[in-house]
């Protein structure tokens, strides 16, 4: 079993612009210069205070439709002295924040949007939430609202649990639950070496992840609120869930029933299982694309990883990429592909890995990093973002790469090393 857990892991953990194709439904002519100030009067917490307005200073510079002050200021709340001065120096927008906090625990944010060329009041919305510990995603809410007012593209990306298992030590990996730049985070799996951690829908009230802590690796659904665990399936030598279908109902897994990894079909409500691949070497990472017409996976088919499709309901195998010597992981949309391509010289060392976008439907391949060790990615629900994992300074970080403005971000994880993702 040893011997497939790491085969795997080299697999599927061995990818900045976008695609032309692509098309952005609207655009910001101009960025508007935004200030985000602090307005609160009632005594709170104030390191958490000053983590949160830094947060949504952060999300609003990652949203990538704004030039922001890289600090915040303190004005008052009702009045708009101050503010003058801002428009002084270019800043056409403020964003005033009070927070307090209620004798029942709850915590509320009070923002006000400031025109600062004319003092007028834009709108003024509260914010609550029950666990002050939760107030990544009151400030990630303020700047999604910052956001849709101005009518740039959505961000709801912001919102949404980011997945991960954490490995700790040999034999020991965690499951965690936390917001896109791991200030807040929630352990909800521990004990033995629990990997692949895949949201059950879009919801994400319930997930599955791998445990190798037994006999044979067996795949769990989790409901996230109460904690219940069921088990899926388990197979000799491997057993990942590695995409699922938009209804919830199929899932795209890996197992190795017949020594050799391939990718099989589970329909949950028929309780079906098909195998897609049978190839005598490996086949691994299965991804839905086209409509859920087709399978994208990882194959050791030229001696090397790749990436190769076929069609769910059987056909020849095609080949999709024609560049790099280990492209080991990828991530689809639509009729896009996402991938990590290795750029060194060896196998051993330090190498690089980048990430490449292909659509299935044309010849176009773009580069979407440069530098440094680029693995996993995730594509967003918005297809223009993408969550990876970056190798940096002998530790992990989660990047987010946003494909409309060709930038990307990395949010470091302090302790223990991200092993998978999924969002």
């Amino acid at each position: 079993m040893l011997k497939y857990l790491l085969l795997f892991l080299m697999i599927s953990v061995t990818l900045s612009a976008y695609d032309a194709t692509i098309e952005i439904v609207k655009k910001i002519d101009r960025k508007p210069h935004i200030a985000v100030a602090d307005a609160t009067e009632a005594p709170i917490e104030r390191t958490m205070k000053r983590k949160l307005l830094k947060l949504l200073i952060g999300d609003l510079k990652v949203t990538t439709h704004f030039d922001v002050d890289d600090s915040f200021t303190k004005l008052p709340y009702e009045e708009n002295s101050g503010v003058a001065q801002l428009a002084k120096e270019g800043v056409e927008l403020v964003a005033k924040v009070k927070l307090e906090k209620q004798s029942s625990g709850k915590l509320v944010a009070s923002v006000r949007l400031i025109n600062a060329k004319n003092l007028s009041l834009l709108y003024e919305k509260f914010y609550t939430i029950g666990k002050p510990k939760r107030y990544p995603f009151l400030a990630h809410n303020i700047a999604i609202d910052i956001n849709d007012f101005t009518g740039a593209p959505p961000v709801n990306w912001m919102r949404k649990y980011v997945i991960f298992a954490m490995y700790i030590k040999p034999g020991k990996s965690d499951i965690l639950v936390s917001d896109y730049t791991l200030t807040f985070k929630k352990r909800i799996v521990r004990g033995g070496l629990n990997l692949f951690p895949k949201w059950a829908n879009k919801k994400q009230d319930a997930f599955y992840y791998t445990s190798f802590s037994g006999r044979e690796p067996t795949l769990y659904r989790v409901d996230i609120y109460t904690g219940a665990k069921k088990r899926i399936a388990s197979s000799p030598g491997m057993m990942v869930c590695s995409d699922v279908s938009r209804d919830g109902s199929k899932l795209l897994v890996t197992m190795a029933p017949y020594d050799q990894p391939d990718i099989y079909l589970l329909d949950l409500h028929k309780r079906t299982k098909k195998r897609l691949t049978r190839y005598s070497g490996i086949d691994v990472s299965g991804n839905f694309v086209d409509n859920e017409t087709k399978i994208v996976f990882i194959s050791e088919r030229l001696g090397y990883p790749n990436i190769f499709a076929k069609d769910i309901a059987g056909g020849p195998v095609e080949q999709m990429v024609y560049h790099g010597k280990n492209n080991s992981s990828c991530s689809t949309f639509g009729k896009y592909i996402v991938y990590s391509s290795r750029e060194g010289k060896s196998a051993f060392g330090f190498n690089t890995f980048n990430l490449y976008l292909i659509s299935t439907q044309t010849d176009y391949i773009r580069k979407l990093t440069t530098s440094g060790k680029n693995l996993f990615p995730r594509f967003g629900d918005d297809g223009e973002t993408i969550l990876f994992i970056k190798y940096i300074n002998g530790g992990t970080a989660l990047g987010v790469l946003r494909l409309n403005a060709n930038k990307s971000f990395l949010f470091p994880l302090r302790t223990g090393k991200i092993q998978s993702i999924d969002w």
